[in-house]
């Protein structure tokens, strides 16, 4: 009994206050029309309640919507993003759209409540989310890329109207079957040979003056199908690609002589990877 009294409380409790925004009047900020900020309004009091119900339920909190996919491996890149961090953050970002992809610490879930609900009439939570980041001392942004959320809906959910909006940043990160990776180029810094295989950003294999004869090899952990060879090389500036290369498909594996890594006993070329491309 006291328990259906205390539920019944607090859902007439939201419903006082979702019909204050109708009763006390709002704020006409960035000179909105009145429809479009109850429905902000409403929108940042809703957050409020969602996030402080989540308090406490895990290390961390990621704010999504309902319209949204996901790249492949979202969790494991967003996971290595923050055990790679080194300086203290509020909010990490991992959309550049709106409220979408943004990762907040559980602890500070309480202030971000209290601070929707304190600011709900002042402008729409995309605004609002970057002013509390400032607040916590963490005066940029902290953007990945690429973006590991797509915004797929067609509709606004203000009014219904039409709604193309795009992330540029998305990309659906590639996912390779499980492989050893081995080379005989010199390696930069910790940027060793196996990242060429791994998806992510910032995770590549960095070279250093490659010669004729060097070589990365992939040995595969489980047989599997081959179907397209992917090569990237070079900076996203155009610098430092690879003038030209030859693929070869390897068969029976054996351990080189060093014992560094694997070789085969027979290769077979299945193409040259140019700077310009395939040929």
């Amino acid at each position: 009994m006291v328990g259906w009294s205390v539920g019944w409380l607090v859902r007439w409790l939201v419903r006082w206050l979702t019909s204050c925004f109708y009763i006390l009047g709002l704020k006409r900020n960035f000179n909105d029309k009145a429809d479009r900020v109850t429905f902000r309004s409403k929108q940042n009091v809703d957050y409020s309640f969602l996030v402080q119900f989540c308090t406490g339920r895990s290390l961390h909190y990621l704010q999504l919507e309902d319209d949204v996919s996901c790249s492949h491996h979202f969790l494991s890149a967003i996971r290595g993003h923050v055990q790679q961090m080194e300086v203290p953050w509020a909010t990490l970002e991992f959309s550049a759209l709106g409220y979408i992809g943004k990762l907040y610490h559980s602890e500070h879930l309480p202030l971000l409540s209290r601070f929707l609900f304190l600011f709900y009439q002042e402008m729409p939570c995309d605004f609002l989310f970057s002013h509390f980041r400032v607040l916590l001392t963490q005066s940029e942004v902290i953007r990945f890329t690429p973006s590991l959320f797509q915004h797929t809906g067609s509709y606004s959910s203000f009014l219904g109207t039409f709604n193309k909006l795009k992330d540029d940043d998305y990309e659906d990160l590639y996912t390779n079957p499980a492989a050893d990776v081995y080379s005989d180029i010199p390696v930069y810094k910790e940027h060793v040979a196996a990242m060429a295989w791994s998806p992510g950003t910032g995770t590549f294999f960095w070279g250093r003056s490659p010669s004729s004869g060097n070589h990365l090899t992939v040995t595969f952990k489980h047989p599997v199908v081959v179907t397209s060879i992917t090569v990237v090389t070079g900076s996203a500036e155009g610098r430092d690609r690879l003038a030209s290369a030859t693929v070869e498909l390897g068969l029976h594996p054996v351990t080189e002589k060093t014992g560094s890594g694997t070789t085969c006993q027979e290769f077979y070329n299945v193409g040259i990877c140019r700077e310009a491309g395939w040929t």
